[in-house]
């Protein structure tokens, strides 16, 4: 299945309008950006964007697209020409998967013409907004787990292909697992995985449920201990396995409480080395509640791939600068209340001071970006600037993706996964922020767009 049917109809009949006018040839520059954060959230984290390239890569009407087409009567046969020939041609420039982003920050800048760049718009956006709405998550997820491993569990709640995706980009914001198979395979994440309360059910006592695992899985195992009485569960666990019993796993009822009197238990018992774990509704806010529980590790599923209250962080596609009738390039953008757009295609530096984000710097056109390179220059050499000028970098965070049609680092999947997981840790890091600080806050850098708002922030 190619992925050129992942898409609205209107890209197509905007397409055919636009050949019909003499315009689709025209250069156009869009951009992926999102207007805001969610509501206490400091930042974004951006993942699928691998999974885009795959997409643009595989954008193209196959027979079977084409008769899918044709039966919606809603396109001429010279569109249906035109379709069975496409290619994408462009050029796509944008923030490294697993880096941060922030209200403005264009993450994905597509260059080409009308005709070659409009037709990606449903398909990218639906990518790195279920994606990226994961990562947001599950980045807060693991800050407020405080180094304690996470697990990715939630492909129940999803369907299955976005259950891989989720596993993912879990993965890409520092989850240390997943149990989805077909992610394991695909991207080579670990994969973890013991028993369910079915398993123990299904013998006529919890012993031999217990004996059962442990004569399959060894005693590293992890053993569900909640199904009937916890303290009975755990004695019977430890009998059977002795101090090498890997671990105990909590799925319900009060679990900081529970976790308390479990480690007691077992340290009494001899099993000082057995973990405790814990399952069941978690996120960012009921980890920061178990900060202080003696727990070593936890399984987050539902509101995790659902992004945590936050499906989708509101990535729009728009066109932001186009070729005129003149020949030449013009800035273009939405006047419209509320959903104004900044016209002109952009570049995008993290501005530092040391090793600390103070600022995400989007700057429209070549021009302001030339204009402010010097003067941070000029700051620099003046002798009379602020300190923090003297520290200062600038991170570009935009590289090249796609030029001319081609994948400019075509990794494989395994590999690209990896890369995006070390940037996204090396891009949380210039924040400074710290778990304890809380999962809810201000956004943590501003957004600005000239260097007269760039020199404000850091004098």
């Amino acid at each position: 299945m190619t992925s050129a049917l992942l898409t609205d109809l209107y890209e197509l009949t905007m397409l055919e309008a636009a050949r019909e006018a003499g315009t689709a040839s025209r250069r156009c520059v869009f951009e992926v950006f999102t207007r805001s954060l969610p509501e206490g959230r400091r930042y974004g984290a951006l993942a699928g964007t691998g999974r885009v390239l795959d997409a643009i890569a595989d954008f193209r009407f196959d027979d079977a697209d084409l008769r899918a087409l044709r039966r919606t009567g809603a396109l001429s046969e010279a569109t249906l020409e035109h379709l069975a020939e496409y290619r994408f041609t462009g050029d796509v420039h944008g923030y490294e998967e697993g880096e941060l982003f922030f209200p403005g920050s264009p993450v994905l800048r597509i260059e080409g013409t009308f005709e070659n760049a409009v037709l990606l718009e449903t398909v990218v956006l639906s990518i790195l907004n279920h994606d990226s709405g994961v990562a947001s998550a599950g980045s807060r997820m693991v800050t407020a787990a405080r180094g304690r491993p996470c697990i990715e569990m939630g492909g129940r709640r999803v369907h299955e292909d976005a259950a891989i995706a989720a596993a993912r980009a879990a993965y890409v914001v520092g989850f240390d697992s997943t149990s989805n198979l077909a992610a394991a395979a695909h991207y080579r994440i670990p994969v973890r995985g013991t028993s369910a309360h079915a398993f123990t059910l299904l013998f006529d006592t919890e012993e031999e449920a217990f004996r059962a695992q442990l004569a399959a899985q060894g005693t590293g195992t992890t053993v569900l201990v909640d199904t009937y009485d916890v303290e009975t569960a755990v004695r019977t666990a430890v009998e059977l396995a002795g101090p090498e019993l890997g671990a105990v796993r909590l799925d319900s009822g009060d679990l900081g409480e529970q976790s308390r009197r479990v480690r007691e238990l077992l340290d009494s018992l001899g099993a000082t080395d057995t973990r405790v774990t814990a399952t069941g509704d978690l996120d960012e806010y009921r980890l920061e509640e178990l900060a202080g529980a003696p727990l070593d590790g936890y399984g987050i599923g539902t509101r995790l791939v659902t992004g945590g209250g936050s499906p989708a962080p509101g990535f729009v596609y728009k066109l932001v600068e186009r070729e005129g009738s003149d020949g030449q390039m013009h800035p273009v953008g939405k006047q419209s209340r509320d959903k104004a757009t900044l016209g002109a295609g952009k570049r995008a530096f993290r501005l530092r001071v040391g090793e600390r984000a103070h600022a995400e710097l989007v700057l429209p056109g070549e021009a302001q970006i030339a204009e402010f390179e010097r003067e941070l220059v000029a700051e620099l050499t003046s002798g009379a600037a602020n300190p923090d000028w003297q520290r200062t970098s600038l991170r570009p965070l935009q590289r090249p993706l796609i030029l001319g049609g081609e994948i400019v680092e075509d990794l494989r999947p395994p590999a690209r996964v990896e890369a995006a997981r070390a940037r996204h840790a090396a891009s949380l890091a210039e924040l400074g922020l710290e778990a304890a600080d809380g999962p809810d806050g201000p956004v943590a850098i501003e957004t600005v767009t000239d260097g007269v708002e760039a020199a404000r922030v850091l004098g």
